[in-house]
């Protein structure tokens, strides 16, 4: 059962501005990052909304009387999502945003992040075939601690095991101690670190998909 007053409902079209709110609010391993960027929609526009447009049927986003204060997003497939990504979601995004020259050392957060439009960084962890989803999630602070997160993941890896997948990846912040020992309550174990980044997976069985 899902707590009142809150509610998991799939993700819609009107959602987009609360979710990409929603990334920018916990977009600093999972602090408000709203001081940091210039650009409210940098983050958004890489970790939320081509989830949206490309993955639709597994976008989920917990909502209480004041609005939307959390989603889940997942691809099936990373391999077809991030070719889908280069091809058709970032173009778009370029035409918005030129591509950050100069000096690296001295870019802004928000333009490391606008660079990212032009070289995305899609790291597969292997054994890709046992793990070949993904999925992130971000709860605002009203949220946490009540047990949604987990609620939100059995509903997202509910859907992925329907849909046939064997396994699920996600990326976080290594420094992120109590996002680690969430995902690993949930049965997630390390697969591999990048620099700062940890990748963690969890193979799906039936039994994740039970109760929805």
């Amino acid at each position: 059962m899902i707590p009142a007053p809150f509610e998991i409902r799939r993700c819609e079209r009107r959602d987009e501005a609360a979710v990409y709110d929603v990334c920018l609010r916990t977009g600093d391993d999972g602090r408000d990052a709203t001081e940091l960027f210039d650009d409210s929609k940098a983050l958004g526009h890489i970790f939320v909304g081509p989830y949206m447009a490309l993955e639709p049927e597994l976008a989920f986003v917990l909502e209480d009387p004041l609005g939307v204060c959390g989603y889940a997003l997942g691809a099936l497939d990373s391999k077809k999502y991030y070719e889908a990504y280069r091809t058709q979601w970032l173009p778009a995004i370029q035409r918005q945003y030129p591509e950050p020259a100069g000096d690296p050392g001295l870019w802004t957060r928000t333009q490391k992040v606008h660079y990212d439009y032009y070289q995305p960084d899609n790291f597969l962890p292997e054994p890709y075939a046992v793990y070949p989803s993904h999925l992130h999630i971000d709860l605002l602070p009203q949220a946490q601690g009540r047990g949604l997160g987990r609620k939100m993941m059995e509903v997202l890896l509910g859907e992925l095991v329907a849909k046939g997948s064997p396994g699920v990846h996600l990326a976080m912040g290594a420094a992120n101690a109590r996002a680690e020992r969430f995902y690993k309550k949930l049965g997630f174990q390390e697969l591999t670190r990048v620099r700062e980044v940890l990748f963690l997976g969890k193979k799906l069985r039936f039994e994740d998909a039970q109760e929805h």
